[in-house]
C-alpha cells in the first residue's frame, strides 16, 4: 500500500483497486480513525498504518489506485465511497455481511459472559435448592435477606459495571492505551472500596429492616441471621464485578467465566457440607448457606485477580501498579456512569424484591413459590444480560471510535438474539412448568398448594420473556452510548409508576394475591422494554447525524 499525507492541508494520498471485496464484502480489519484536526500527534505516524487496513472495508488484499481527498473524508473503492470517520455502513452488497459479521462478533463475546452470567445465578439456585432440601421456613428467609442484598448488591456494583463501557471508549479511540486502561480499572477498586463500608452497614441491619417492611418477626431473625453471615462476602462481590468488567472490556471474557465455573463448585460443595454437617463440619443450617456464598465471594475475587496478574494478556495491564494513585476525570466518570447504572438496575431488581415483601404478606407457601419461580426467569434472564453486556462493549468500541452506524447495527443484533432466545425459554416454560417446580421441592405431592402456585407464577414468567430481553439488551447497548441517565428515569417510570402500583392493585385490591402480583411484574417489564427500544433507536440515530462530516 502506498500513503502520502500532507501535513499542512491534512489531505490523504491513497492508491488502491479493490479486487475481493463485491465478492467477499469488505474486512472487519481494525480500523484507523483519521481525525487531523487532532494533529499529527493524535493521528500518529502514517507510516504506522502499513499493518493495518485504511478502513474496516478495504480488503486487506487491495490493490490501490489514485485518490486524492482530504483525509477526514473518504476512500475510493470504485464503486462507492466509504467515509474514513464514519465506516460503519456496509458497500453495495455489504450489508448481510456486516450483520453476519456483527452477529458472530457478539455472539463470541457474549457466549462466555452468558455462561458466566448462568454460572453466577447458579449460586443462588444452589442455595435456594439447597435450602428447599433443608426446609421450607429456611428457603422463605433467605428469601426475604437476598432481598436486602441484592439491593446493596445492585447499587454498590454500579461504578462496577461502569468499568466496562470506560475501557471500551478508551480502546475504541486507541487501542494502544494500557496505561489508560489501567487507570479506569484502578479506579474501580477506589470506587468498590468507596461503596462497601456503608452498604455492610444496611446488610448488618437486616431484621429491623425487615421488621419495618411488616414482615413476621421469625422470619425476619432467621433472614437477618443468614445476612450476618453472608454480608461479609459483598466487598468481594464488588470486587469482582470490577475485575470482571475489566476482562470483558478487553476481549478476555474466559477468564472471569473459568473462575465463576470454579466457584460454583466451591459453593455448593460449601452448602453442602455447612447446611447439613458433611465433611467432618458442624450443620449449621441456614446460617451454613451464608458462609457457603460469602467465602465463594471471597475465592472468586481473589482467583480473578490472580488471573489478571499472570496471564500473559492481561498482566500487561498491570492493574497492581500505582494503586494510591488517584485518576479525578476517571473516578468521576465511573460515579458519573455508575450511579445511573446502579440505580437503573436497583429500581429493576428492587421492583422483584418488593414483591417478594408483598408475597410474605400472602404466607410462607406463597412466598416460597415466588422464590422458585422467580428463580427460573431469573436464570433464563442471565443470557440476554449477557448479551447485553456484549453489547455494552461492541456499542462503545464502535462509538469511541466514531462509528455511528456500526454502533446502531451491534446495539439491534444484540436486541434481536437476546429475543430470540427469550422465545425459545418462554416456550420451554409453557410446557414444563410443573417439571420445572418439582425440582426444587420434589417431596411436595402434585397438585400441593406451593406446587400449584408455583406453575401459575411460571406461565406469566413464560409471557415476560420476550420483552425482558428487549429492554436488557437495549439498556445495555445504550450504556455501550454512555447514555445512563435516561435509561435510569426509564427505569424508574416503568417498574415504579407502572409496574408497582398495577402489583399492588392487583394483588391486593382486586384479591389476585400472587397472581395479581406478577401480572404487575409483566407489565411493568413491557413498559420498560417499548421505551428503551425506543430510546436506543432515537439516540442511534442522532449519533450517526453527529457523526456525519461537515460537507
Amino acid at each position: 500500500m502506498m500513503y502520502n499525507r500532507d501535513a499542512i492541508c491534512g489531505k490523504l494520498y491513497v492508491k488502491f483497486r479493490a479486487i475481493t471485496a463485491q465478492r467477499y464484502g469488505f474486512s472487519e480489519s481494525r480500523r484507523r480513525v483519521f481525525r487531523p484536526e487532532r494533529g499529527p500527534a493524535a493521528m500518529g505516524d502514517i507510516k504506522s498504518l502499513h499493518s493495518t487496513s485504511l478502513c474496516r472495508f478495504c480488503a486487506p488484499d487491495t490493490v490501490l489506485t489514485h485518490v486524492t481527498q482530504p483525509a477526514h473524508s473518504i476512500c475510493m473503492s470504485g464503486f462507492d465511497q466509504i467515509d474514513l470517520s464514519h465506516a460503519g455502513p456496509a458497500v453495495a452488497g455489504g450489508a448481510q455481511h456486516a450483520v453476519r459479521r456483527e452477529a458472530a462478533a457478539l455472539l463470541r463475546l457474549a457466549l462466555p459472559l452468558a455462561v458466566t452470567q448462568l454460572a453466577q445465578m447458579a449460586i443462588l439456585a444452589t442455595d435456594t435448592l439447597m435450602l428447599g432440601r433443608f426446609s421450607k421456613e429456611a428457603l422463605a428467609a433467605a428469601a426475604l435477606g437476598n432481598t436486602v442484598f441484592f439491593f446493596a448488591w445492585l447499587l454498590g456494583c454500579g461504578p462496577a459495571n461502569a468499568v466496562s463501557p470506560a475501557i471500551a471508549h478508551v480502546l475504541g479511540e486507541n487501542e494502544r492505551a494500557t496505561g489508560e486502561v489501567q487507570a479506569v480499572v484502578r479506579m474501580g477498586f477506589w470506587a468498590a472500596a468507596m461503596m462497601a463500608p456503608p452498604l455492610l452497614a444496611v446488610l448488618l441491619a437486616t431484621q429491623p429492616i425487615l421488621l419495618l417492611f411488616g414482615q413476621q418477626a421469625e422470619l425476619a431473625a432467621n433472614a437477618g441471621l443468614y445476612m450476618t453471615a453472608l454480608s461479609w462476602g459483598l466487598p468481594f462481590a464488588i470486587l469482582f464485578q470490577v475485575l470482571r468488567s475489566f476482562t470483558t472490556a478487553v476481549g478476555h471474557p474466559l477468564a472471569a467465566l473459568a473462575v465463576m465455573v470454579l466457584a460454583v463448585v466451591f459453593n455448593g460443595l460449601g452448602d453442602y457440607a455447612l447446611i447439613f454437617g458433611h465433611f467432618g463440619l458442624p450443620r449449621l443450617g441456614l446460617p451454613g448457606a451464608g458462609i457457603a456464598s460469602a467465602c465463594s465471594n471471597l475465592f472468586s475475587a481473589v482467583s480473578l485477580l490472580m488471573v489478571c496478574v499472570t496471564m500473559p494478556a492481561l498482566r500487561r495491564y498491570r492493574l497492581l501498579d500505582h494503586l494510591a494513585r488517584h485518576h479525578g476525570p476517571h473516578l468521576k466518570e465511573l460515579f458519573r456512569l455508575g450511579l445511573p447504572i446502579g440505580l437503573t438496575t436497583l429500581f429493576e431488581a428492587m421492583l422483584f424484591n418488593a414483591a417478594a415483601l408483598m408475597m410474605g404478606t400472602f404466607g410462607v407457601a406463597t412466598l416460597a413459590a415466588h422464590q422458585i419461580a422467580i428463580t427460573i426467569p431469573s436464570i433464563t434472564f442471565m443470557v440476554p444480560l449477557g448479551i447485553g453486556l456484549a453489547a455494552t462493549v461492541r456499542v462503545g468500541l464502535a462509538h469511541g471510535a466514531g462509528d455511528g452506524v456500526a454502533a446502531r447495527r451491534a446495539g439491534f443484533v444484540a436486541i434481536i438474539i437476546a429475543a430470540l432466545f427469550m422465545a425459545v425459554s418462554s416456550v420451554l416454560l409453557l410446557l414444563f412448568p410443573e417439571a420445572i417446580a418439582k425440582l426444587w421441592l420434589p417431596q411436595e405431592p402434585p397438585g400441593s398448594p406451593v406446587i400449584a402456585l408455583t406453575v401459575s407464577f411460571l406461565h406469566v414468567a413464560a409471557a415476560f420473556q420476550i420483552v425482558d430481553g428487549i429492554q436488557v439488551a437495549a439498556a445495555m447497548s445504550l450504556r455501550g452510548l454512555k447514555d445512563a441517565r435516561a435509561p435510569m428515569w426509564i427505569a424508574g417510570g416503568a417498574y415504579w409508576l407502572c409496574g408497582f402500583p398495577l402489583c399492588a392493585l392487583l394483588g391486593f385490591s382486586a384479591g389476585l394475591q400472587g397472581f395479581g402480583v406478577w401480572l404487575g411484574l409483566a407489565f411493568g417489564l413491557l413498559v420498560a422494554a417499548v421505551v428503551l427500544l425506543w430510546r436506543f433507536n432515537a439516540l442511534s440515530r442522532l449519533e450517526i447525524g453527529a457523526a456525519q462530516p461537515e460537507q
